[in-house]
């Protein structure tokens, strides 16, 4: 038995609960690498109306993306919860990504994620790979590697 309470433990994974509109949502905690305030962010022309623009952090320039627009939600609008994750990808650098608010770290086993069937006529359920269930939320996790592609598309 305790064999396998290890390897249950082993599977789990850490997120980062963040909320987007009125939804919570969570970011696997393995492709974050900073969490910054909202700062000045340049706009660059001719780019989709979700890339907000690039910002200099610590001499390096990192893209940066609003969830909300890309999802079909409504405009940012930014307070002093307003937060810039940035994500590092291996193969495709660093993208900045504005949430409404950090919330805090969760830890999900397997058994407490279910997954998530895409509804087609939903702008966001494209990036969603999953909803996990902490106590009495719902959180749906992101798919981050959705994110990446419209990224790329820039």
């Amino acid at each position: 038995m305790a064999e396998k309470l290890l390897m249950t433990e082993a599977d789990a994974k850490q997120y980062i609960v963040v909320k987007i509109g009125a939804e919570q949502y969570g970011i696997d905690i393995s492709f974050i690498d900073n969490i910054v305030r909202m700062q000045k962010i340049t706009r660059v022309p001719k780019a989709q109306g979700y890339f907000n623009g690039i910002i200099n952090l610590r001499g390096e320039v990192v893209p940066v993306m609003s969830l909300r627009v890309r999802m079909g939600l409504e405009p940012d609008e930014f307070n002093n919860d307003t937060r810039i994750i940035i994500l590092k990808f291996e193969e495709h650098g660093t993208l900045g990504v504005i949430v409404d608010q950090v919330k805090e770290v969760v830890t999900l086993l397997p058994n407490e994620i279910d997954p998530y069937i895409p509804d087609t006529r939903d702008d966001k359920s494209q990036f969603i790979k999953g909803i996990g269930k902490q106590s009495n939320q719902l959180i749906s996790l992101l798919e981050l590697n959705s994110i990446i592609e419209e990224k790329e598309a820039i």
